[in-house]
């Protein structure tokens, strides 16, 4: 008879039977079938725990290395071998998968406290990837072991491995608030978690305070916490919207990197990056701002590097001469990763099953209850084992005295088993210890000492006390959970590396980080403006030679000198008779000696525009006006108010003839008197009240009747106050000569008259350059600039008062010859 054998496998399976088939509808079937898939998504690999903040394959790597003796005083091994261990033991999925997760824990600039020590090449901020598996070499991490710590108690539940060759734990003992103060980022089925993370002196202190505070709040908490601390540093924004993420579980927080703009030997500017924000490829960010540069998105850099080393993050952005620093830096926040915004969903999953959103209470609360939960179980097995051990203890304490009696019954013996029946019925001795002293080899018998004995009997008699009292008392309980807390903190505890600014983005202001003090801002006659702290120049005696002020370009000189304060506003009226408004901080600050910024990044101006006229918006409350003079002696009073909404392009102040500029602007409460000096050295003092209030686009009428080669060269205002304090006439001539002359001498005349003289002006003194109104008793200093940027300051008693009909004094002798005074100005 032939065996008949199969064709194929067809052949050999049973054909299917029409009643073994079940109609299913696939909606239910998808429905059922993508729950399935998607809560072992959602609890088997993609959310973290919140009690240990781990998710299963970060908390088998661990376990794998804890079991493996991969401690941190241990060798390094071949991260070859924890994959091949996880692996084969605990995790049936991809090597990379294993290897990657790995990587990520020993990078510190990914994990804020790193959980494992790598040794080779484990990735870069770049995003370079880590070298394979046969190279790098890991071992835990000293902290990380706080994680594991105690799991041998009995302190976690177990379950089968995937093939139910092992065990592995549920959950870890996490001594350590691990996923606040690391954090995490996970994308499940229909939700994701993200967590940044903070800084763990934070962390424990809060944690402190909610274990003597059962009831605190939010907002306290909030105090202790002050927000996210990244491994990178970098500077978060806005305390409000932090406290909100804290609150509610979710939000944003704006994070930007931390940034100084810094100045060279030659007044060249850069932007230096220290910092990045958490998460940014280094790499693609310098790609990106390339790009942003080519595409004409942002202007004004001239070269970008990337000085980067083991020491840390350093990215230079050279600037162009041209370019004003804050608003090229501003506009890389605005295109580019140097600003982010981090997120908040703290999405973890509660006893291990249940996702849920948590607020910062919340999650202190469930690690709180998580780190009850494992010292009772931990208290629970110390105290049965130390009650094993003081009932084997009475058994040896009866041993001893009886030694001679016991070792004869146990050589009586036949066996073991008689001998231990012996021992119980003679001695009356419990199984266990009977079972204890038959373990033992007759020589260690014979040498038990009583005092041993009984000394450790009563070490354990006082830890069970002590055990059992912490189990009975929820206080006690509570102050092991607070002094394991405290131990972390002290040390592991670390200083905060991302800085907290209290304001958000939008509300941020620069006079929040800029103090406001004194400073001399100068434009020169080619338009180039610089600020400089007014004590740089040190004051000197009259006809002192100076210093060099300001370095200039072939044909340019110092024109104007001003004093404010940084956060003051600045007016700045132009031959064109238009005016421009800017904060005194954003003129850039510069040395003596550099030559400043082009002001025609600050001011739309137009071809052959200049600046003529500028002031600080100082005490302008009691003011209602601002009087105008041009070279020709046109004179124009306009309303204040009539300034408030300056355009950037600019807003006309008044219609000029043809030849004429707008040269000298000044507040006036109404009822001030007005001096105007020429250059060749007349001067008319007249009533502000001759001249009417007009509308921006007028022309204005005549302040001072000129010769035809003659111009007006100063121009101030006079308050009644000034008049009965003693005012007095300062001029400054071309050659370096002035004087002080009392205002007295001049009489009030009405205006368009052509005045009466007010120095004797010669060759050897020169034109007059410049006129000021001063007080006698005034202690100012008296800044003197030359064309070749020679500085002078001076006490301005120390210049004399003279007749108004002479000539002065020398009050500056210059360094170059031929040189001649510029500008003047008072401080």
């Amino acid at each position: 008879m032939t065996k008949h054998t199969p064709k194929n496998d067809q052949e050999s399976e049973e054909p299917l039977k029409r009643d073994s088939i079940q109609p299913q509808s696939l909606v239910l079937e998808m429905q059922t079938s993508y729950l399935d898939y998607a809560m072992s998504v959602i609890v088997g690999r993609a959310l973290p725990d919140i009690r240990d903040g781990l998710k299963p394959v970060h908390r088998r790597i661990l376990y794998s290395m804890w079991q493996t003796g991969l401690r941190s005083s241990a060798k390094f091994r071949k991260c070859a071998a924890v994959v091949g261990d996880v692996l084969g033991k605990y995790h049936p999925h991809g090597d990379s998968a294993v290897y990657d997760s790995l990587v990520r824990m020993a990078q510190d600039f990914s994990m804020r406290y790193p959980l494992i020590r790598g040794q080779g090449n484990f990735g870069s901020l770049d995003g370079d990837s880590a070298a394979a598996y046969r190279y790098t070499e890991a071992k835990l991490e000293q902290l990380s072991e706080e994680l594991l710590l105690d799991i041998e108690k009995n302190t976690v539940d177990f379950m089968p491995t995937f093939d139910g060759t092992h065990k592995e734990p549920k959950v870890l003992p996490a001594k350590l608030p691990n996923l606040l103060i690391n954090g995490t980022v996970g994308i499940a089925v229909g939700m994701a978690s993200n967590i940044p993370p903070h800084n763990l002196t934070e962390i424990a202190n809060a944690a402190l305070y909610l274990i003597k505070n059962k009831d605190a709040s939010i907002e306290e908490l909030s105090q202790i916490v002050q927000g996210p601390d990244f491994p990178t540093g970098a500077i978060a924004y806005n305390t409000n919207d932090i406290k909100q993420a804290f609150a509610t579980g979710k939000g944003g927080v704006v994070v930007r990197a931390k940034t100084e703009i810094v100045e060279d030997k030659k007044g060249n500017f850069a932007i230096i990056v220290t910092e990045i924000p958490y998460q940014v490829n280094k790499s693609n960010l310098l790609i990106r701002i390339a790009q942003n540069v080519r595409d004409k998105k942002i202007e004004g850099i001239r070269d970008l590097r990337d000085e980067s080393s083991k020491d840390g993050v350093r990215i230079v952005v050279e600037l162009k001469k041209d370019a004003y620093p804050k608003k090229v830096l501003n506009r890389l926040y605005q295109t580019s990763q140097l600003q982010e915004t981090i997120h908040y969903n703290m999405l973890a999953l509660v006893d291990g099953i249940q996702p849920r959103v948590l607020n910062l209470k919340m999650m202190l609360e469930e690690y709180i209850k998580h780190r009850r939960e494992v010292v009772r179980r931990r208290t629970e097995f110390d105290l049965l084992k130390a009650t094993e051990r003081a009932h084997i203890l009475e058994g040896l304490k009866i041993a001893i005295l009886k030694i001679d009696e016991i070792i004869k019954t146990i050589k009586k013996s036949r066996d073991k088993d008689e001998a231990r029946i012996n021992l119980i019925s003679q001695f009356r001795l419990s199984e266990r210890q009977a079972i204890a002293i038959l373990d033992m080899r007759l020589q260690q018998l014979a040498n038990l000492e009583t005092l041993r004995v009984e000394q450790e009997l009563k070490e354990k008699t006082a830890l069970i006390k002590e055990l059992e009292f912490i189990l009975n008392s929820e206080k006690k309980m509570m102050g092991v959970i607070a002094q394991e807390v405290e131990e972390l903190r002290d040390k592991y505890g670390q200083e905060r590396r991302t800085q907290i600014i209290k304001h958000g983005i939008k509300e941020f202001s620069i006079e929040d980080v800029v103090a406001d003090t004194q400073t001399v801002v100068m434009i020169t006659k080619a338009g180039y403006i610089k600020r400089i702290p007014p004590d740089t120049f040190k004051t000197q005696h009259r006809g002192g030679k100076g210093v060099t002020g300001l370095t200039t370009k072939e044909d340019d000189v110092v024109e104007q000198v001003f004093t404010t304060t940084t956060h003051k506003d600045l007016m700045f009226f132009t031959t064109r008779g238009r005016v421009f408004r800017l904060k005194a901080y954003d003129v850039p600050e510069a040395s003596r000696t550099a030559k400043g910024q082009a002001i025609v990044n600050f001011l739309q101006l137009a071809p052959g525009e200049t600046v003529s006229a500028t002031f600080s918006m100082e005490d302008m409350e009691k003011m209602k006006y601002l009087l105008m003079v041009t070279n020709k002696g046109t004179a124009k009073k306009v309303e204040l108010d009539q300034f408030e909404n300056i355009r950037r392009s600019g807003l006309i102040v008044i219609k000029l003839n043809n030849g004429d500029n707008l040269q000298w602007v000044r507040p006036t409460t109404g009822k001030d008197e007005v001096i105007l000096v020429s250059r060749l050295g007349q001067a008319v003092r007249f009533k502000e009240e001759d001249i009417r209030s007009m509308g921006r686009n007028a022309s204005g009428v005549r302040g001072m009747k000129l010769k035809a080669d003659d111009q007006i060269v100063g121009m101030d205002v006079v308050s009644h106050a000034s008049i009965k304090n003693g005012a007095q006439l300062m001029v400054v001539m071309h050659n370096g000569y002035g004087k002080r002359s009392e205002l007295k001498e001049y009489k009030v005349q009405r205006r368009g008259g052509s005045g009466i003289k007010t120095a004797k002006v010669s060759k050897k003194t020169g034109e007059i350059v410049s006129a000021y109104i001063i007080q006698a008793d005034d202690d100012h200093d008296l800044f003197v600039v030359s064309e070749a940027g020679q500085v002078l300051r001076s006490p301005q008693k120390s210049v004399p008062v003279l007749g108004r009909s002479t000539q002065g004094v020398r009050i500056m002798r210059f360094k170059k010859e031929r040189d001649t005074v510029a500008s003047v100005v008072l401080i």
